[in-house]
């Protein structure tokens, strides 16, 4: 197992804390020096915050622990591509690199929809790799999604054969 694996690892086991609770599970941690100095997960529909993303969390967790809003030594692990708020944040905290597992093809700012960590316009670019236990990462999502749309067929069939 790699370094990479490891801590996509950890960072699914963060989304799995999300969906346990019906939030759309995407989890994520930052490394630094080898080690998680945070862990969060979604909780958008918890705390009723659109800003409630996992990595923007997990920005937040690690500013605030290190005492900088500069994140130049960490990594970011997180299980769906980041949008456009959380690549933004990624960008503006300095960290250097961002491993993801799922591709957002509506959404991803990182290399799907377009690729906001890359742009040579901004004074600083993340190094990002892709893929990284892509199979377990989507397969939260659409196991996620796929309950979601079974619940809602059967309260629909439900009030169809109450009426």
């Amino acid at each position: 197992m790699t370094n990479h694996q490891f801590y996509m690892k950890m960072a699914i086991e963060e989304a799995k804390k999300a969906g346990d609770i019906g939030e759309v599970p995407i989890g994520a941690v930052i490394v630094k020096n080898d080690e998680i100095i945070t862990r969060a997960h979604n909780l958008r529909e918890s705390k009723k915050d659109p800003t409630a993303h996992a990595e923007y969390l997990a920005i937040q967790k690690a500013s605030k622990l290190l005492n900088s809003w500069r994140l130049e030594e960490c990594q970011l692990y997180v299980t769906l591509e980041p949008c456009v708020m959380c690549a933004g944040a990624i960008v503006m905290s300095r960290i250097p690199q961002v491993i993801y597992g799922a591709k957002d093809p509506k959404g991803g700012c990182a290399g799907s929809l377009m690729d906001l960590l890359q742009e040579p316009r901004f004074n600083h670019r993340a190094q990002v790799e892709r893929g990284v236990m892509e199979e377990a990462c989507s397969q939260l999502l659409t196991e996620f999604f796929k309950n979601i749309r079974k619940k809602k067929k059967i309260i629909q069939t439900a009030d169809n054969t109450n009426n």
